[in-house]
Formats: C-alpha cells, structure tokens, sequence
C-alpha cells in the first residue's frame, strides 16, 4: 500500500480495537519498556520516509533493526521475544519500503520476506497479513500480477473471518492493482467498487484503523482506481478518479505525490494530452532527484519511453 506511518505509539498499538477482532495467538497485552521505545523509534522514522531521502534513511533504519533483533535473541521470556518479533517484523517491512524506493527491488523483496517472517514469530496474525499485503502490493506494481494476487490471498487466509473493515478495504484496492497489472480491467473494478463500498462503510461506522496503516479512505480507493487506470491504459479511469484524490495529494508525502502525479501523467500521455503528460512528469522528476529516489526517477524514464514520435514537440524536448 500506498505507504505508510504509524498512527499511534507502542500502547495504543497494543490496545487497538482493530486487532482485537482478529484472532492471535497471544492475549495483547499493554507494552512498556524496550519493546515501546523500538516502536516509537520506528514510528518516527515512518514519518520521516516521505521528507527524506531513503540512501539517508536506509542505514539508519537497519541499524535500528540489527539492535531490535540483538535486544529479541537476549529477551528472556517468550512473550518479550514475541512482542520483539513483531516490532523487528515492522522495521523489515521500512527496510523494504526504503529499499524500493531506492529501486533496488531484490532488497525490498528480501526485506518484505523477512517481515513477513518475524510477524509470524511474534505470533500476529494482523501484523503478518499487513506483511503479505505490502508485498503483493510491490508485486503488483512491479507487473508480477500472479504473485501479487497469490499474496493477497495469503492475506486474507491469515485473518480469516471477520477481518476489520480496514483491511478487507485495503486488500481489495491491493488486488485491483494486480488484476490491473495483468490487464484484467473488469477484474480491477470489481475489486475497487469492493474497496469503495467497505471504506463507506468503516468511514460511516467510524471504525479505528489498523495499527500498522493510516486509514484507507475513499480518497485513497480515488488514488489506487487512478494508478490502475495508468496500469491498464485507461485513462477515463485516471481523469474520472483524479478530483477525488485531493487529500492524497496534500497529504505531505512528498514522494507519493510524485507517484500519482506520474499516474496521472500516464492518464494524459493515454488521452494524447502531451503537454500536462510532460508538465506533471518534470514535477515528478524534481522530486525523484530531490529525494534521490530510484523508483520515481524510473518511473519517469518508462513514462517518456512511451512516446516515440519521430520528431518530439517542444514540451518533449524541453523534457528532454
């Protein structure tokens, strides 16, 4: 998803009524000491992801993780060891974030893995599904449809019945993504009208978002219907969905703005509309250069490739 801050602290994500609606392994439990000071930590480098370069914040991020495994290996009792585990599960999902951003892809596959693998040390049913889903998402984005919608499955079996409404919102719009990178255009908005219908419903119950995860909202459905647009070509899904997506593009994250504005570009570029194409692209590739980000940067190469006139207009050229 869409990336990605935690909303509260270490006791608040402890006491989360969310969670409480899934079935885990442990009792959850209030957390105090070590455990909620890595997680505060972590918190604060979330934050910091959408203003700051991830080559700056990758090391640090994996420092932070290295001294949360070496506190779990030294916890002495199992259910330290399994709070621990979780919390060194949230730091390996950032240590991917940050490194697909970088655009090292073989990283972030690596790090989402062992994400995933600590939630299910830790004994977090949530925590694991949230891991599964943030890979498919990257799948789905880098075009492996087949995995994507292979994780997402996952996911959901690993919350099984009842899941919160957050979740079951988020998982829908990360399935859309992969059917819409497999080209499946009905498959992608029957997922979406899915996603639509449950974040009206958690919006209007005014149900608490997951621990992990701001709350999906229809805005941000708005976002993920207009980057499958731009995955399947379509770009009346792009032009349809943009006046919605408002609060996603003040959100100040700087780089996720940049990746719906590419989006967005891709809606244009579609529709032939060259100059707006071009003129959110440079927007976007002042901040994959201010923010060093590989992904963006990457994005905005594939996004020119797609033009191919033999003589380029000035706007191309000025691009250029």
């Amino acid at each position: 998803m869409e990336r990605r801050s935690f909303l509260v602290g270490a006791a608040a994500v402890a006491a989360s009524p969310a969670a409480s609606k899934v079935p885990v392994r442990r009792p959850r439990v209030a957390e105090s000491g070590q455990v909620a000071t890595l997680r505060v930590a972590t918190a604060a480098f979330r934050r910091l992801d959408g203003s700051t370069s991830s080559r700056q914040l990758a090391e640090t991020v994996l420092s932070h993780l290295r001294l949360t495994q070496a506190i779990a290996q030294n916890a002495e009792s199992k259910d330290d060891r399994g709070r621990l585990a979780a919390v060194g599960s949230e730091v390996a999902s950032l240590a991917g974030w940050s490194h697909w951003d970088m655009g090292d892809y073989g990283s972030a596959r690596t790090w989402y893995g062992s994400a995933i693998k600590a939630a299910r040390r830790g004994g977090n049913s949530l925590l694991a599904a949230y891991q599964l889903g943030s890979l498919a998402q990257f799948e789905a984005h880098a075009g492996n449809a087949v995995q994507g919608l292979s994780l997402t499955r996952s996911a959901r079996k690993q919350l099984g019945p009842g899941l919160p409404a957050i979740a079951d919102a988020w998982l829908f719009g990360v399935e859309a993504l992969a059917h819409a990178a497999a080209g499946d255009a009905e498959q992608a908005d029957a997922a979406l009208t899915a996603a639509e219908r449950k974040a009206e419903r958690m919006e209007k119950e005014g149900a608490p978002p997951w621990p992990w995860v701001f709350s999906y909202t229809e805005a941000k459905v708005a976002a993920t219907r207009v980057s499958c647009g731009a995955l399947l070509g379509l770009p009346w899904w792009v032009s349809g969905a943009m006046d919605s997506t408002a609060a996603v593009m003040t959100s100040g994250h700087d780089k996720q703005c940049a990746l719906l504005m590419l989006d967005m570009a891709s809606g244009h570029m579609a529709s032939g509309r060259l100059d707006g194409a071009f003129t959110l692209a440079a927007r976007a590739l002042e901040v994959g250069l201010r923010y060093q980000s590989g992904r963006i940067v990457e994005r905005v190469r594939a996004l020119r490739r797609t033009f191919s006139g033999a003589t380029p207009p000035k706007v191309v050229r000025d691009f250029d």
